[in-house]
């Protein structure tokens, strides 16, 4: 998603990184091709195109780019989503233009029924690995799951829950990994179009009443759109998530270490392996080759 671009050239240069080590590694096999969607406004649509025709002069590289406008993607949220965004939004109320935060959350209603799979990512990423091997995690994914996406790495959602944690004092709820349940990071995204599609419990799940249920069972106000819609599903419907392994999205923000979180944060911030995809969220910088 490239919006505003124009007047913003910290996110221009976020998305040449994030593009440029995407495409730098991303080499698809068996005679695939690599898919680009480009969200974008009027403003941005010819920074966007420019960025990638420059980054892909002399690739020898099978691709394709679509543009899609925002404002279109907009109208066709609102609907969907209207009743959710004042449970994670961060703004009073309801806002028309903060719908297209929750575009992953009602992809598989807005995208063609011929695309059955897509991987949506933020642009402060940096990928080290093959995206084709990010793809292929599709076929991990247990029966039932619509959705692939990594734990969150902070204690956001020890902070956001702390009122249902006080009422349950046995929940798992907002505890670290292995056996808590941090929540999700939304950087990072396995969207199952198809599945998504077919599964009754996901799309029961975006009905306004269901929304509504779950906020006050969880006493949930979020401001992080998607990634608050998922957390919150992901405590009561688990079944629906593939969690990726946290090396595809290995967040690197410290912010809740210095705000009243010391004491656990290590206990959600560890992550073994080696590391696919950094995650340069609230404008961390991410590590050079």
């Amino acid at each position: 998603m490239l919006t505003r671009a124009d007047r913003a050239p910290a996110l221009r240069l976020k998305a040449r990184a994030a593009l440029r080590s995407l495409l730098l590694r991303g080499r698809p096999r068996g005679g695939a091709a690599l898919h680009l969607h480009l969200v974008t406004d009027r403003a941005s649509t010819d920074l966007g195109l420019a960025l990638l025709r420059d980054l892909l002069r002399g690739a020898a590289l099978r691709h394709q780019v679509t543009v899609h406008d925002v404002n279109e993607l907009t109208e066709k949220l609102f609907p969907i989503v209207e009743a959710m965004q004042k449970h994670f939004s961060a703004g009073l109320g309801t806002y028309y233009s903060d719908s297209i935060f929750f575009l992953s959350v009602a992809m598989h209603r807005i995208m063609p029924k011929e695309i059955t799979q897509i991987v949506q990512i933020d642009l402060d990423l940096k990928f080290k690995a093959n995206i084709q091997d990010l793809f292929d995690e599709f076929d991990n994914f247990p029966k039932g799951a619509v959705i692939g996406i990594a734990r969150e790495m902070q204690p956001v959602y020890r902070h956001t829950f702390w009122q249902y944690r006080r009422e349950n004092p046995q929940t798992k709820v907002g505890d670290p990994p292995p056996d808590g349940l941090p929540g999700f990071n939304s950087g990072v995204l396995l969207l199952n179009l198809e599945a998504m599609r077919q599964s009754k419990l996901y799309n029961q799940l975006l009905e306004p009443a269901t929304v509504q249920k779950l906020t006050e069972k969880y006493h949930f106000k979020g401001h992080l759109g998607d990634q608050d819609f998922f957390t919150m599903v992901g405590m009561e419907h688990p079944e629906l998530f593939h969690v990726l392994d946290c090396t595809w999205n290995r967040q690197l923000c410290t912010w809740w270490r210095d705000h009243g979180y010391s004491d656990v944060f290590d206990q959600y911030f560890q992550c073994e392996g080696e590391v696919k995809i950094y995650h340069g969220n609230c404008n961390t910088p991410i590590p050079e080759d």
